[in-house]
């Protein structure tokens, strides 16, 4: 029991960091977000005709985005969802710049009834690592 007294924040540290591991790795699949990387994006894309959402705001977008994508920032997602009614049968393939903002928008449009939702992992910055085309 001393033990545990002398090294709490020692042992606490390890737990959180245990948690933010473990969270990394399965946190989107406990939540039912569906991640894609660039290989499986291109696939959906090419052979399911898959629409590409980018979330981003106006001046990311300009500055360079996947080729065909739909511009709806996520601050105006809700208020425009009825543009995306017409794709509800086909996949989506969410995309921002890095993930984050793309991840909370693949969840909210699987609670709203979009069933194939799928999260760029890395967003626009995999796919540019990838050296896959953006368009300006």
């Amino acid at each position: 029991m001393q033990f545990l007294l002398d090294n709490a924040l020692t042992l606490f540290i390890t737990l959180l960091s245990g948690y933010m591991l473990f969270w990394s790795f399965f946190g989107n699949r406990i939540l039912g977000i569906k991640e894609a990387d660039t290989v499986r994006a291109m696939q959906l894309i090419n052979r399911s005709n898959a629409l590409v959402l980018d979330v981003r705001e106006q001046g990311e977008y300009d500055g360079g985005h996947i080729i065909n994508s739909l511009l709806i920032p996520a601050p105006q997602l809700k208020e425009r969802i009825g543009e995306l009614e017409k794709y509800r049968t086909r996949p989506i393939v969410v995309v921002c710049r890095s993930g984050a903002r793309a991840t909370h928008i693949t969840s909210w449009l699987g609670k709203q009834g979009f069933k194939e939702t799928y999260l760029l992992n890395g967003g626009v910055k995999a796919w540019q690592k990838a050296s896959l085309p953006l368009e300006k």
